[in-house]
């Protein structure tokens, strides 16, 4: 059970207006969006939808619940292998790029808001080294003794509410019809959140070919909002 104190950090944790970078990547919308793939609401949902149920989110959310129970356990082999993992399974420059700086950033972010947490992030060599935003996000959920099923729900939230925000933008669609998508997608992040927390390490698996050519495109999108 959450306890108030974890509650908050949870909610700090996994809000949009953390400064670790969310909010200037669109995970592939900007250029879906140009192309008309995306255009409307309905489509955002159902592309969030997929997302949650086989796409990169549902391996990134998996490997931040493996890297707090590391944390917790402070099994520093696993944190090592699962970030190292996590950075293979990026397919372009930009998503690995995108990680890396979100969770280098947290790191950062972690140290400054609490500095007697420093002996357990520089034992794992994070400022020496990239770290994927799913382990710092594990790691700091297991500092604040946020339990897994709940982190795991703030972590796709907060995913959710970052592609919403920038669907928002670019369809774009008013704030209201954001928050009513939000509220619709409920159901299905309580579902992923189910399936992410008993998969086995050797199940996990994704299907991103869509996400990947979107992000080689939008690396060459002439005219961008959000970062490349």
């Amino acid at each position: 059970m959450l306890n108030d104190f974890s509650l908050l950090s949870l909610l700090q944790l996994a809000s949009t207006s953390l400064p670790v970078g969310a909010y200037s990547y669109s995970e592939g919308l900007e250029i879906l969006v140009e192309q008309g793939v995306i255009a409307n609401a309905e489509h955002l949902k159902h592309w969030i939808k997929s997302s949650l149920q086989e796409g990169s989110i549902h391996l990134d959310a998996a490997v931040m619940v493996r890297g707090q129970k590391a944390a917790i356990a402070g099994d520093m082999a696993s944190l090592q292998y699962w970030n190292h993992w996590a950075s293979a399974s990026r397919e372009t420059e930009e998503l690995r790029q995108q990680s890396w700086q979100m969770g280098n950033a947290l790191i950062r972010l972690f140290l400054a808001l609490i500095p007697e947490s420093e002996t357990l992030v520089i034992a794992h060599h994070w400022r020496e080294q990239d770290c994927n935003f799913a382990i710092a996000f594990g790691i700091a959920a297991a500092y604040w003794q946020i339990p897994p099923a709940s982190a795991l729900l703030g972590y796709l939230q907060s995913w959710t509410s970052n592609c919403i925000g920038a669907g928002v933008k670019l369809i774009p669609l008013g704030q209201t019809a954001g928050q009513q998508l939000l509220l619709n997608l409920q159901p299905i992040l309580v579902a992923a959140s189910q399936d992410i927390l008993t998969v086995a390490d050797e199940d996990l698996s994704s299907c991103t070919w869509g996400l990947s050519l979107a992000s080689m495109h939008h690396e060459t999108q002439y005219s961008r909002l959000f970062r490349s």
